[in-house]
């Protein structure tokens, strides 16, 4: 059965891929003030699907973008593995996340003047590293692009290009793939098809999955799932259900 906890929002795995302390992150000043993230200390368990809900200006966006290097926080310290990203310089923050982190995003972000095979090496060409070929053709029969590989993005349908953007996450085999909203853009078939290569990608392939999501079928897919109200985490979440997201989210949004 799902459980709910508030107790430290820290997984029962022993092994943390990233993990934040005491992050906070504000925005303006005096009157004008806002807090989007309050304090919030939480780790993401190497080999584990978390999904990230909360009403609309909980701060979830916010503490993705933080942990991925993406934001830097007023304070605290977000960590990827033992590396404290605020140690980092520019150039080596860039680095890092073009090495070692994957991102997919409501948006695709694809490059239109490259194909999906060009977009999905993309990452590894600029970092200079030879493609696994071996691994790119798994990765890319799996997600059913094998055929689409000559194809620009504008010649391919949202789910596939949503699939080619999963593939360029995967290929570089990061250390944890980040999804921004990842199905926001995706009617239900493409978005299940989405969701279940997140899943076996965690499950075959030992990767770490955080997503940001205000979707309670794709949260389902999860193992964990971290609520968050006004920049605090207020909730936790496994094993969960549509019925036990629903639930936990109605407590949230009447507090």
């Amino acid at each position: 059965m799902p459980t709910a906890t508030t107790a430290d929002n820290t997984s029962s795995t022993d092994t943390a891929a990233a993990r934040a302390d005491a992050l906070t992150k504000t925005y303006g000043s005096g009157d004008t003030k806002v807090t989007a993230l309050d304090n919030v200390s939480v780790s993401f368990a190497a080999g584990e699907f978390t999904a990230i809900m909360g009403p609309s200006g909980s701060g979830k966006s916010t503490l993705m973008h933080c942990m991925a290097g993406l934001d830097t926080p007023t304070s605290g310290s977000a960590w990827l593995g033992t590396t404290d990203l605020a140690s980092l310089k520019v150039k080596e923050l860039t680095k890092t996340r073009r090495d070692r982190l994957g991102f997919i995003f409501q948006s695709f972000n694809l490059v239109p003047t490259l194909t999906a095979e060009e977009n999905i090496t993309l990452p590894t060409d600029i970092a200079g590293r030879k493609v696994d070929r071996a691994w790119f053709d798994e990765v890319t029969g799996r997600l059913g692009l094998t055929d689409r590989l000559s194809h620009r993005p504008a010649e391919l349908s949202g789910g596939q290009q949503q699939r080619v953007a999963c593939a360029r996450a995967l290929v570089s085999r990061p250390e944890i793939i980040f999804g921004d909203e990842p199905t926001g853009n995706l009617d239900s078939n493409s978005s299940a098809e989405v969701l279940a290569i997140l899943r076996a990608s965690v499950d075959r392939d030992g990767q770490t999955v955080v997503i940001v999501t205000h979707d309670a079928k794709a949260a389902a897919y999860a193992d964990r799932i971290l609520f968050l109200a006004d920049g605090r985490i207020v909730e936790e979440l496994r094993q969960p259900s549509v019925e036990s997201i629903l639930s936990v989210m109605s407590r949230i949004e009447e507090l």
